[in-house]
This record gives C-alpha cells, structure tokens and sequence, in this order.
C-alpha cells in the first residue's frame, strides 16, 4: 500500500516550480521599478535645473527665493506668475503684478514676489490665501452700467457692485476691464481674459471712449477752444481727442471722445474749467456701444466683438 503522502508528491514538485517562477517575476518587476525610477529622477533632475535657471532671471536681491517645490512642475506650459493670476479671473495683468509685489501671492505655500516668475497648471496658486485656477471657458459681458454700482469685484462697505448685476450671467470668475466711478454709467467690459484686459487697458494702445456729458451750464465757445486746445490737471496735461455740442440748441450737452485711462479724466477737465457734471454716459469703448442693451442690462459679445476687439489698437 501506498504511503498517503505519496500520492501529493507531484503537486508539491509544481508548487516549488510555481514559486520559482513566481520570485522571477518578482525580480523583474523590482528591476524594472528601479530602472523607471532611474530614469524619473533623471527627467525630474532636468526639469528642476531648467525650472531654476529660468526664474533665476526674473528674481532680483531681496526677493523671495524661488520655492523649492517648484522644482517638481512640469517645464511645458508655464507662464509668469501674473498672467497666471489674470487668466484666473482675478485681476486685470496689471494688477495682478501689483498683487505679487505686495506680497499677496504664494506658489505651492511659499511666498513670491516677483510678477515673472513661471508657473505651471499644475502649481497651487493661492492670492491671498484663496486658492486660484485657470479659466477654462473665456466669457465676454457687455454690461450697460448704471449709476450706483461700482467697478469692484467685491467691496468692504457693502456697496453694490457690477457683479452683482451681472451674477447669473456665467459661473466664471469675471472682472471689469477698466473702471467707471460709481456715478458713471454706461458701456462696461467684463472678461476672464487677462490677455485682452491687458491690452485695452494699456496706454500704449490708446483705446478710444466717448461720453456722453451733461453739463450745470451752456459750455461757451472760449472755455470749448480751451479744452480742445488741451489744459493742465494735478497729474499732467489732459488732451481730448474731439470734442463736439451733442445739440446745438442745448449746450450743456456735450460729447467727448478721449483715449486716457486717468482717474476721473473727463469729470476733472470739466471742473477745472468751472463746470459741474451732473451726468456722465460712456457711450463707446473700444469700439463697443450699448445699442439694443438697456440700463443694467447686459450681454455677452458675439464671435466677431471678441475677434474685432483683440485687433483694436492704436489707430483703429
């Protein structure tokens, strides 16, 4: 008879075979992770010293270090810190930059001061303190303000703002591309495209408004030549492009066209001459009316806006 161990003898022989073959696997497993790791490091190594060479040169003396966390983003896709920020819809290019300076901004919990430094989509950008992402869908509101709003995506005092106008409007973090005081109403652009915010707002590219503006009296034809002629403010010289009576009959009516971005340009020409503005309509921005959209009201641009705006410049 037969010992009862004997009859498993060919199955303990397969699972010693199994178990061989098994270590083998192992083996080749671990040396393959070790061999892809291998070369990760090297590829990580590569794009960490190509990462730093780059904000090197845009970091000056006294500037905050480049975090070292930096050195694990990817090298395709980076952008400066401030175009970065503005493509959130956080902040018009400009002043994003001034955010940086500030010391509002951190990359991956470290703090940069520096509005060139490059980062990645894949870096966490925190102003202050709240974390940012870049817009996926790029939105274009036509808003005609009115009066009593203003231009601020949020505001301290509680007061209403034009993002409270325009709130169902999209889920996008938009921003006003240049500002009207609160008693200004009119053609307003709203945009998550920091690119084009930058470019209508530069003064390079004098951008061309006109506006509408009540006068407290007739304007005489001496005070009229004067403004054409051009006149000197607290800030500098102010030159208006054209200037023109809106109704002959009525003097007080007056239309203005002008390219600065200064603070309240067009209310202080008119003071300094001794006029009070009891009304001030922007009817025209960068080629943009507010034909069709009531007060308050708004709407988004079409294709061809969009297309024609990201050409107006100088001279157009």
């Amino acid at each position: 008879m037969k010992q009862p161990g004997n009859n498993f003898g060919k199955f303990a022989k397969k699972k010693s075979n199994a178990a061989i073959k098994e270590q083998f696997k192992q083996e080749k497993r671990k040396e393959k992770k070790e061999r892809e790791a291998f070369f990760d490091k090297k590829k990580a190594e590569a794009r960490a010293a190509a990462r730093v060479t780059g904000n090197q040169q845009v970091m000056g003396k006294g500037q905050a270090k480049a975090p070292a966390s930096h050195q694990r983003a990817e090298s395709s896709g980076l952008m400066p810190l401030n175009k970065y920020i503005a493509h959130s819809g956080v902040a018009a290019r400009r002043e994003a930059a001034d955010l940086v300076r500030q010391g509002a901004v951190k990359v991956n919990d470290e703090l940069v001061t520096e509005p060139g430094f490059k980062v990645s989509p894949k870096d966490e950008v925190r102003v202050n303190g709240k974390k940012i992402f870049l817009a996926k869908n790029l939105v274009y509101i036509l808003l005609n303000k009115p009066k009593d709003f203003i231009t601020t995506t949020d505001d301290p005092q509680g007061r209403k703002t034009v993002l409270d106008i325009i709130a169902r409007a999209t889920t996008e973090r938009v921003y006003p591309v240049g500002r009207l005081d609160r008693n200004t109403s009119g053609v307003l652009l709203l945009t998550n495209d920091g690119e084009l915010a930058q470019k209508l707002t530069h003064p390079s590219n004098e951008i061309k408004k006109v506006y509408h503006v009540t006068l407290n009296k007739p304007l005489d034809k001496k005070d009229f030549d004067q403004i054409l002629k051009g006149i000197t403010l607290e800030d500098g010289p102010a030159q208006v492009d054209v200037l023109a009576y809106a109704d002959m009959k009525d003097k007080t009516q007056v239309g203005v066209e002008i390219h600065s971005g200064r603070n309240r340009i067009v209310r202080r020409i008119f003071e300094k001459m001794g006029y009070d503005v009891k009304n001030l309509d922007r009817v025209v921005f960068a080629g943009l009316t507010k034909k069709n959209v009531d007060r308050g009201k708004w709407r988004f641009l079409t294709e061809k806006e969009v297309r024609d705006l990201k050409h107006f410049g100088k001279g157009k």
